[in-house]
């Protein structure tokens, strides 16, 4: 960091922080994401500004060029980035296996870090991790979707009370690379003829495959009643 910094190199750093934040918050904000445009600007803002008075406030009288080498410059950036952490973690939602918000969490991060490279003078280093974030979050997201993952689901059948019923389901959805675990059974008749049949489906396939829950539902609602169906994993968007 420069010792004297001038209006111009406040307002640069200022202005390319904006510019970092907000091309960073368009791809979160299009999507839908808690982290959204706004947002991700005003982290980045606060976090550059936070640098910027560090670097105004800098102790000068009466020290050397030398006794810089001392201070722990540290501080105020660990500091910064343990407070954002609070925020991270209030956008990670947990609910089961399924879990969301750890790229927005991510996000939230990395526009810290920019803006703290922007209001540290670093302006070429801010610049380069602008570019990677948006290469990350947008490009290398068509690489992400096409990536083979596993998916997990919970599905509620009605059906007869017999045990053939479990083999059956599982039978049905095998030719569809489907594996169909059997998790529980509840009487659910006064004769105690019908049942509700709990099972967790999973299966590989990238994002940008045909949605397989759909001709999974249609293939089982053929023979049985369908009570309730749940997605329970999901790619911590």
């Amino acid at each position: 960091m420069p010792l004297h910094p001038t209006v111009t190199d406040i307002a640069i750093r200022l202005a390319l922080t904006m510019l970092a934040g907000g091309i960073i918050g368009l791809n979160r904000g299009a999507r839908g994401h808690a982290a959204g445009f706004r947002t991700t600007i005003l982290v980045c803002l606060a976090a550059s500004v936070a640098m910027i008075q560090a670097n105004i406030l800098l102790p000068l009288a009466g020290k050397t060029p030398e006794s810089f080498s001392v201070m722990d410059l540290m501080r105020l950036p660990l500091g910064i980035l343990t407070g954002v952490g609070f925020i991270g973690g209030g956008t990670i939602l947990k609910r089961g296996d399924l879990v969301t918000g750890v790229t927005t969490a991510a996000t939230l991060w990395l526009v810290t870090v920019i803006g703290l490279c922007f209001g540290g003078g670093q302006l070429a280093l801010g610049g380069v991790t602008t570019v990677l974030a948006v290469c990350t979050l947008w490009a290398l997201k068509k690489v992400d979707i096409w990536m083979p993952r596993e998916h997990r689901a919970r599905v509620v059948v009605i059906g007869p009370a017999q045990w053939d019923t479990v083999v059956e389901i599982q039978r049905l959805v095998a030719p569809r690379q489907v594996d169909a675990r059997f998790q529980e059974q509840s009487r659910t008749s006064s004769d105690n003829k019908i049942a509700e049949y709990v099972f967790e489906l999973g299966w590989r396939k990238p994002d940008a495959a045909e949605l397989p829950p759909l001709d999974i539902l249609r293939l089982i609602e053929s023979k049985f009643e369908i009570k309730a169906f749940e997605l329970t994993t999901d790619n911590g968007r």
